[in-house]
């Protein structure tokens, strides 16, 4: 008789991805249940030590700091060291910091200060895990795979980070307000555990004696950080490809922040939505997300990652316009679904493409300038959009994404042939 667990396995996780690409995906799915649970826990552990606005908005502060600051940084250290180790090292290092702060908790000294100096942490290790789970992949999987493997990472944290977490969580505080952070040490210390099982001879770098030779003789201390962060520049300054796809992200993450630092105050005042009208929203992008996963393959088989990410963008834009002009909450959570469709399937295409493109020796750095150009999108877009709401109008920072993204899609529509030709050809590094 089949067994149903088995081919339920083989449809996830076939076996081309191979088991090493499966361990990496448990990890993922382990700390991602641990994630979503203190996403719901951790604003209700804030709310009960302040009701500072300034304060809850150095908490939001402190999760994007890390990977604005350090994500250069991150990228050369990945580079330089086992990738696997950093992703065992790290998750370690986040069940010992929740650990301590589930125990601050349960004895009643925890304060403001100290769910700060936690989230400062916690936002620097998952710079580095991110880094080098990314930088990670490309030796676990055959290039081929790749699209597939990062879409079935992406519906892990979909699926348990924004569904299934969140809910739990709000329920474990409300039993006890330390047990969602130690059920989040105890994800992140498995994750450690299963991250570890991962083939040493997989993870390692496939490099020819040569290439090996000019690590070892690589120079050391902070002048090799700048060394090894002015290679990476170069690198993405000389490969036009790769130039246009982090201009890209950087631009429509300024109208993303822009728009969406207002969604809460939209739904409200423009959708006469209650705070669960407004978690529809957010389920609805979820759900939409999670088709999207299903539908990355079939479209991956079907059109060039370069249509994919122009049909991508044209969402995008048309998202912006039809917030901008509806007041129906229907119509407004439809949007949201084929929102969260296109954007799994638009993160998911753009890693791909930098990891066929960018040589391994160089995937940590240039995977690092694209965080900081991400995290430094949505950090100069988000007063945008509070600026715009102010002074025009709750509706205002949907025009200006929508005008922006315009622009930019048709700026930037004949650069994507270019990808095109990556998506096929992987880079070598240059001399």
């Amino acid at each position: 008789m089949p067994n149903p667990v088995a081919a339920v396995v083989r449809v996830v996780l076939p076996a081309r991805l191979g088991s090493s690409f499966r361990w990496l995906w448990s990890a993922s799915m382990l700390t991602n249940i641990g994630d979503g649970i203190a996403l719901a826990a951790g604003p209700l552990l804030i709310a009960s030590q302040t009701r500072d606005p300034f304060l809850v908005s150095l908490a939001f502060f402190c999760e994007f700091l890390p990977s604005l600051v350090l994500g250069s940084v991150a990228g050369v250290v990945v580079d330089r060291m086992d990738r696997r180790r950093i992703i065992v090292f790290v998750n370690l290092v986040r069940a010992v910091v929740l650990g301590l702060l589930a125990a601050a908790i349960a004895t009643g000294t925890v304060s403001i200060a100290v769910v700060l100096a936690a989230l400062l942490l916690l936002g620097t290790a998952e710079t580095f895990a991110d880094l080098g789970s990314q930088s990670l992949l490309p030796r676990l999987v055959p290039s081929e795979a790749l699209g597939l493997a990062n879409a079935r990472l992406q519906s892990a944290h979909l699926l348990v980070n924004e569904l299934i977490g969140p809910p739990i969580g709000a329920f474990l505080f409300v039993v006890g307000m330390a047990i969602p952070f130690a059920t989040d040490a105890i994800c992140f210390l498995f994750g450690a555990i299963l991250v570890s099982r991962i083939s040493a001879s997989a993870a390692a770098p496939k490099r020819t004696p040569a290439e090996a030779q000019a690590a070892e003789a690589a120079p050391t201390g902070l002048a090799a950080v700048w060394h090894d962060l002015a290679g990476g520049f170069r690198w993405l300054r000389g490969h036009p490809p790769m130039r246009t796809l982090a201009l890209t992200i950087v631009a429509f993450n300024v109208t993303f922040g822009a728009a969406w630092s207002v969604l809460v105050l939209y739904a409200g005042d423009r959708l006469g939505m209650d705070s669960v009208g407004f978690g529809l929203l957010t389920t609805a992008s979820a759900i939409g997300g999670i088709a999207g996963t299903a539908l990355y393959g079939p479209l991956e088989r079907r059109f060039s990652l370069a249509q994919i990410m122009r049909g991508g963008l044209l969402i995008e834009t048309l998202t912006h316009l039809t917030f901008a002009l509806t007041t129906s909450p229907a119509v407004a959570l439809a949007t949201m679904v084929v929102f969260g469709a296109h954007e799994v399937v638009w993160w998911t295409t753009s890693v791909t493409i930098r990891q066929r493109a960018v040589p391994d020796e160089l995937m940590g750095r240039v995977g690092g300038i694209y965080t900081v150009g991400l995290t430094g999108g949505i950090v100069i877009g988000t007063p945008i959009g509070g600026l715009l709401a102010k002074s025009f109008g709750i509706t205002a920072p949907f025009w200006f994404g929508f005008v922006g993204s315009a622009v930019l899609v048709t700026v930037l529509w004949r650069e994507f042939r270019h990808i095109a030709h990556d998506d096929r050809q992987p880079a070598s590094a240059p001399a």
